[in-house]
């Protein structure tokens, strides 16, 4: 028995009319439909009588209406005092972040949303590589980060929050090779790269290794948030996200090859062990509530 479910009953009880109630709750009518047989399923009684093609409150419905609606006054009232607790929090959270867009990453936000919910809460920001908040977050070094991953890291909680593709961007004037070349001579290209262990560094890595290949380096920058400046000044080619390639390549600033790309995901993890400290359950409530992340898209690159 969920909370949403006797939302859903109460709702149309109240409405005495499926579509109606359907609108009201957002939702299609065979997903209100749904939830009330599934409640109907968990209680072992009808809550509605549907003889005659219509939909009335069965004896059982009426019986029980009045505690549904109680408990919908008592959960609302839960999630107040829950929400005024949150306000007596206190003290900083480290956040560990990659080296990213703040746009991209939901800074503005989170960092709205924590001031809001989380007035005597102060977030930091830590940005640090992949493969460093893995292993900080790992030993509770780090109380919780987001992290740009082809794979979950082991060790910590893991909640997707969306799925990330990456593009190869390269400067205009190597577009013979997209005439003439493969994988071979993309390789042999120059090529901007991350600092060790940073997703852009492990995510190119991994898509050459599957070709048997190595780039040709020619510069390792910290700053990953914006090497499409790189590319679009010449410096070399890059591993770019998606939307950002594109909108390069219909601005005619650079141009991205082919349709090789790679899949991660960003995800926030925390540490086994601290993940029930009241601020982290806080901060975790708030990420999801800013992501509605959804189930994980397994990744695989090509």
């Amino acid at each position: 028995m969920e909370i949403y479910q006797i939302r859903a009953f109460v709702t149309v009880a109240r409405l005495g009319n499926l579509t109606k109630a359907a609108e009201a709750l957002s939702l299609t009518q065979p997903a209100v439909t749904a939830q009330i047989k599934a409640l109907e399923q968990s209680l072992g009684v009808a809550l509605f009588d549907r003889s005659g093609g219509r939909l009335t409150l069965a004896k059982a419905g009426e019986v029980l209406l009045p505690t549904a609606e109680s408990l919908l006054v008592l959960g609302a009232q839960f999630k107040s005092e829950a929400q005024q607790l949150q306000g007596s929090l206190h003290g900083a959270v480290e956040l560990g972040v990659p080296s990213e867009k703040p746009d991209f990453l939901r800074l503005g936000e989170l960092a709205s949303a924590v001031t809001q919910r989380l007035p005597l809460v102060e977030l930091k920001t830590q940005t640090l590589p992949a493969a460093t908040l893995a292993e900080q977050v790992s030993t509770g070094r780090l109380p919780a980060a987001l992290i740009i991953a082809a794979n979950p890291p082991r060790g910590v909680l893991w909640q997707p929050l969306r799925s990330v593709r990456y593009r190869i961007a390269m400067p205009r004037e190597h577009a013979a090779v997209l005439k003439r070349g493969g994988w071979r001579e993309v390789a042999q290209l120059p090529w901007l790269d991350g600092p060790s262990g940073s997703h852009t560094h492990l995510l190119l890595r991994d898509m050459f290794e599957r070709h048997g290949l190595s780039p040709r380096i020619v510069m390792q920058n910290d700053d990953q948030a914006n090497l499409d400046a790189l590319v679009r000044a010449g410096a070399g080619c890059a591993l770019l996200r998606e939307e950002a390639a594109l909108a390069g390549a219909a601005s005619n600033d650079f141009i991205v090859w082919g349709q090789a790309r790679v899949d991660a995901m960003l995800g926030f993890i925390l540490p086994y062990e601290r993940a029930s400290e009241p601020a982290l359950v806080a901060l975790s409530s708030i990420i999801q509530t800013i992501w509605k992340p959804r189930a994980p898209i397994a990744p695989s690159q090509l």
